[in-house]
C-alpha cells in the first residue's frame, strides 16, 4: 500500500531526501508520490514536517 501527499504539503523536499526508493518528486509546486515505486517504508512520513503524508 503507498503513501500519498496531501494539500497540505509545503514543499519543502524533506520527504523526497528521505525517500530511499527515490519515488518522490516535485510536481505543481508540491511533491508528489509514485505509487509504483513506493516501497512502502513510511519514511517519507516521517520526514514531513507538515504531516501531509498518509497511507493509502
Amino acid at each position: 500500500m503507498a503513501y500519498q501527499i496531501s494539500d497540505s504539503c509545503v514543499n519543502c523536499g524533506a520527504c523526497e531526501s528521505e525517500c530511499p526508493a527515490g519515488a518522490i518528486a516535485e510536481k505543481s509546486d508540491a511533491r508528489w508520490i509514485d505509487p509504483s515505486l513506493c516501497a512502502d517504508c513510511g519514511s517519507c512520513v516521517a520526514a514531513c514536517p507538515a504531516d501531509a503524508i498518509s497511507q493509502v
